[in-house]
């Protein structure tokens, strides 16, 4: 019986053939690598992945999907929601500290998914996302364009980034409404030392009016913890590179 796509659930299967083969080729998979897949679907990538690893782990919310899935020996099938994934735990039980994770995401979650796994890229080898190109173009964004914004800066102290494949809409069933793309993600060795979760409210503060001057707000932020460090607000938020943003984070903590 054919699955019929649920829109609650931001379904939106692969279908090319082309694309799915490029893909594959972008994630390189080697037998025996710790891999886990987000919304495997109807396996149209779970298939090449698993052959060429020999294992794999997925993660599918759709009951029904979840137990097709379980009819495949080679697949170890975690029915959940994937923000309630504790992925450290999984790196624990598959024995790594270089998982690797990858998936076509939900597009209506895919931002609060990214800030899940971001608690965890100390256990993680690198992450393959299909995602809304829309959002991709947001996260790899160089300073002073119009999509560098706060989720460019929270990803990319992180994690080297790079848009490694388009995907047009007729790519899938049914077709989203949007153009897609893949996004490598790869945690930093020697990530910088800070507090995320100031680096958090820094940039929320500082992107909260991104046509105006920083010293509206972020410098009028800083004032009220009396910052007495150097950091120049003549400018506007998407002007500050990352790395300045994280050493203010690093100064005030």
């Amino acid at each position: 019986m054919k699955h019929i796509a649920r829109k609650r659930f931001g379904q939106h299967f692969l279908t090319d053939g082309g694309i799915i083969d490029e893909i594959v080729r972008a994630i390189d998979p080697r037998p025996g690598q710790p891999m886990v897949e987000i919304g495997p679907g109807l396996a149209a990538l779970t298939q090449p992945l698993v052959e060429r690893l020999g294992r794999l782990t997925v993660i599918e919310l759709d009951r029904d999907l979840a137990a097709q899935l379980r009819t495949h020996p080679q697949l170890e099938v975690v029915e959940s929601d994937v923000l309630k994934v504790d992925f450290r735990a999984l790196a624990t039980r598959l024995g790594t500290t270089g998982l690797r994770i990858v998936g076509n995401l939900p597009y209506n979650i895919s931002t609060p998914i990214l800030f899940h796994l971001l608690e965890v890229a100390d256990v993680v080898q690198d992450q393959h996302f299909m995602l809304q190109k829309e959002v991709i173009d947001r996260m790899v964004a160089a300073p002073s364009t119009s999509d560098y914004g706060r989720l460019s800066v929270m990803l990319q102290w992180r994690y080297a980034m790079e848009d490694v494949l388009f995907v047009p809409p007729t790519s899938f069933d049914p077709p989203p409404r949007v153009d897609s793309a893949v996004v490598r993600m790869t945690p930093h060795a020697q990530p910088p030392v800070l507090d995320a979760q100031l680096l958090s409210e820094v940039v929320q503060v500082a992107f909260s009016q991104r046509r105006k001057l920083l010293r509206h707000t972020l410098g009028r932020w800083l004032d009220e913890r009396s910052f007495a460090g150097s950091f120049n607000v003549q400018r506007r938020a998407e002007e500050v590179p990352t790395a300045e943003y994280v050493a203010l984070v690093q100064a005030l903590g």
